[in-house]
């Protein structure tokens, strides 16, 4: 079957580009379009400034030193749902720009354009049907762009919220929506992450339950619940107690990493800061489990060895190296955010005992950001489950 999210971006640009198509060019016709491609333009604009610097508005400290002052239960309420100040402030952004851009426009087509649908219908008037018809659907082409990218930035705020199952399933499935996505909305959106790991977030973490030799489950999360003493779990292929295995060299070069560093807080940072700085992602690898198989490699041993892996092996390499140093920390498997759509992903939590909680930490999304106890964390981490704690 075809997958409908392709269907409908398809027909969104084809639409205006054949109603053109089949009502020719007309001066008339044309003067009389021409403010809805007008507010076509407007909007499209509108939302590329909206979205790419309402993010940096957002997360500007003057904004978040004033979202602070604001009474308990409503600053409890932001902190707790941070996509929530998005949806408040990109909005007014985007109207606003709208606004501006549209006057604007509306000024320049009044005094210009006029003027050359005019010209163009007179050196047109003795041309056959078919030019005016590909004419026609030529100068439709702003609003077909217009429509198409519109589709594309609902589309991927749909995801980002997750809203049904069964949508998110078709856009990961539509080339079309990945590849567009990966041009046009992530550039606007200008995420670091984003830009870095398109291909690296991308289903590349499978949980395979077994028992009595039978396979009985398979996913991506929550695998490990209501197993018995015969049920085996196994992350990429590997069990967890296998996947966090450390040996001396890996135990003695976490204690020198940090023997300079007082806190545990400083010295969780400073593993944090090496494994993202010195771990690739190893794409072949992601590739193999991607298509089910397993015969590979997984977990903090041979990660540190190679000095890559997926996100799995980053977050073994982590629980190793933070153990080897008594600092208390957890292995979450959940769902991550690649800038396109939700995928199967891993990361850790670490105790930080002056400040008496756990914090998130996310080596594989280091490559894109600081995800060290990031206060937007939870934008593109979801559905976090502690699968093992030391």
């Amino acid at each position: 079957m075809a997958n409908p999210v392709t269907i409908f971006i398809v027909l969104c640009f084809m639409y205006p580009l054949i109603k053109g198509f089949l009502y020719k060019f007309s001066s008339y016709d044309l003067k009389r379009d021409s403010q809805g491609i007008v507010n076509s333009i407007s909007f499209l604009l509108a939302l590329f400034i909206g979205v790419r610097y309402g993010k940096l508005i957002v997360l500007n400290q003057n904004v978040n030193k004033l979202i602070h002052k604001l009474p308990e239960n409503i600053y409890s309420f932001i902190d707790k749902n941070p996509m929530v100040i998005y949806f408040i402030v990109i909005p007014i952004i985007i109207y606003v720009t709208y606004s501006i851009i549209k006057i604007i426009l509306n000024f320049i087509n009044r005094i210009t354009f006029f003027k050359i649908f005019d010209g163009m219908e007179g050196m047109l008037s003795n041309k056959s049907n078919i030019i005016k018809r590909i004419l026609g659907a030529f100068v439709q082409l702003p609003r077909a762009i217009c429509y198409l990218i519109t589709v594309l930035f609902i589309f991927n705020i749909a995801s980002m919220l997750n809203i049904n199952k069964q949508f998110d399933n078709y856009l990961k499935t539509s080339k079309t929506y990945n590849y567009l996505c990966k041009q046009i909305v992530i550039p606007v959106t200008n995420s670091n992450l984003a830009k870095r790991l398109p291909k690296i977030i991308d289903n590349s973490f499978k949980i395979v339950v077994k028992q009595n030799n039978n396979t009985i489950q398979k996913g991506n999360q929550g695998a490990s619940e209501n197993v018995n003493n015969n049920t085996i779990v196994y992350y990429n292929g590997v069990t967890l107690d296998d996947g966090v295995k450390s040996n001396s060299e890996i135990d003695n070069f976490a204690r020198n990493l940090v023997a300079n560093e007082n806190g545990t807080e400083n010295k969780a940072r400073k593993i944090y800061n090496w494994i993202g700085s010195n771990i690739a992602y190893d794409y072949d690898k992601a590739n193999l489990v991607l298509n089910d198989n397993y015969n590979v490699k997984s977990g903090a041993i041979p990660t540190f060895d190679t000095r890559k892996g997926i996100c799995f092996d980053y977050s073994c390499l982590y629980v190793a190296m933070a153990r080897a140093n008594n600092i208390k920390v957890r292995l979450v498997t959940g769902e991550g955010f690649n800038g396109v759509s939700w995928v199967s992903h891993a990361w850790n939590q670490v105790y930080i005992p002056d400040l008496n909680t756990w914090i998130n930490v996310d080596t594989t999304f280091a490559k894109g950001g600081d995800y060290f106890n990031r206060k937007m964390f939870s934008l593109d981490h979801k559905d976090d489950k502690v699968i093992g704690e030391w």
